[in-house]
């Protein structure tokens, strides 16, 4: 007959975590839960912090969420889960999160675009806050019903309703690739935009014509695809195959129309960059995949998500999110280059 096991060691509690720091277990308490700054003195939470981790002391997180009415998850809300940029976004919160003891739901908007459902019988129950990345916030209707706090991303800064914002400075990206390609000597553009309606695609277009508004003998002509290969290949084709001169420069909204574009260019029988420069947006991991590489813009997608749910935090907090956008940067790579001889300036 074997004896029953003996129980392990009692699990280290908040009291010995407080009687070995020298503190209170309401200042264990405050440090735990990250609410120390400005109640605490810096030194003191190290002291908490040190002990904490000598004992091995694990929060029970289960039963503080009860006693706090709180379920320490966060939602994150994005048009589709099959680009790359969203999931990057998603490393970036869940990462920010679970330094603080968090969960992140990742959660697609139906059909891409919206309008986003409930995805629980009540948010409000299961949820404390929202995280909305590229989407515009009158999609998100039935879960500002529940009241939560949402910060959006990638978003109309005029636009009412959210509790923080976190954006990236689109404008300047585009305005880059048009000073690069104008530098280079093209004057005749095709802007092969998204037909998702959001603000950050218009932002695009808004930008790329500004750019060239000031510059004498620029052309820009904008066609529409949606965004996938084939789209953006297709439209690209009716494009070139129009009547009049052809463009010397395609200026994507997306690395994945740009993909499209470099393959409507190879079956018309033009070499990227030589007959025709193309470029992207957003750096993912399709511009390096294709030859000629692709020059386009690299949005730190990664740090949107961090930014993000730390925003959402500091509005949990009641703190003051972090203002400011995130600043962007063109990669020149080899799909860009002077224009035909005889066609630059």
């Amino acid at each position: 007959m074997t004896s029953p096991a003996s129980p392990g060691p009692p699990r280290p509690t908040s009291r010995d975590v407080a009687r070995a720091a020298g503190v209170s277990q309401a200042t264990v308490s405050l440090v735990v839960g990250d609410k120390w700054r400005g109640r605490v003195s810096e030194a003191t939470a190290g002291r908490v912090r040190e002990a904490a981790r000598g004992l091995g002391y694990r929060p029970n997180l289960a039963a503080r969420n009860l006693r706090l009415g709180s379920t320490r998850t966060a939602l994150l809300v994005v048009p589709a889960l099959t680009n790359e940029f969203f999931a990057r976004v998603y490393t970036g919160a869940a990462a920010v999160a679970a330094e603080h003891g968090f969960g992140v739901v990742l959660y697609p908007s139906p059909d891409g675009t919206g309008p986003a459902r409930d995805p629980f019988a009540s948010a409000r129950a299961a949820l404390d806050g929202v995280i909305a990345s590229s989407m515009a916030a009158d999609a998100l209707g039935a879960l500002q019903g529940a009241g939560l706090p949402l910060v959006m991303l990638d978003s109309d800064p005029a636009a009412p309703g959210p509790a923080a914002r976190v954006n990236l400075d689109i404008a300047d990206g585009m305005r880059q690739v048009t000073e690069h390609l104008l530098a280079l000597g093209h004057r005749r553009f095709l802007h092969l935009s998204s037909s998702v309606d959001t603000w950050t695609f218009a932002v695009r277009a808004r930008a790329l014509h500004a750019a060239l508004g000031g510059v004498e003998g620029t052309e820009v002509r904008t066609v529409a695809a949606a965004l996938d290969v084939r789209a953006g290949r297709e439209a690209t084709e009716r494009a070139l195959a129009a009547p009049g001169p052809r463009p010397t420069a395609l200026v994507c909204d997306d690395d994945i129309l740009a993909a499209g574009a470099c393959k409507a260019a190879r079956r018309l029988g033009l070499r990227v960059p030589d007959d025709l420069s193309v470029t992207g947006f957003d750096d993912l991991a399709l511009a390096t995949a294709v030859e000629p590489e692709l020059t386009t813009v690299r949005l730190p997608a990664e740090q949107v998500g961090e930014r993000g749910m730390s925003a959402l935090l500091a509005v949990l907090d009641g703190r003051q999110a972090e203002p400011g956008s995130l600043p962007v940067r063109l990669v020149v790579r080899g799909s860009s280059a002077p224009p035909p001889a005889g066609q630059a300036v």
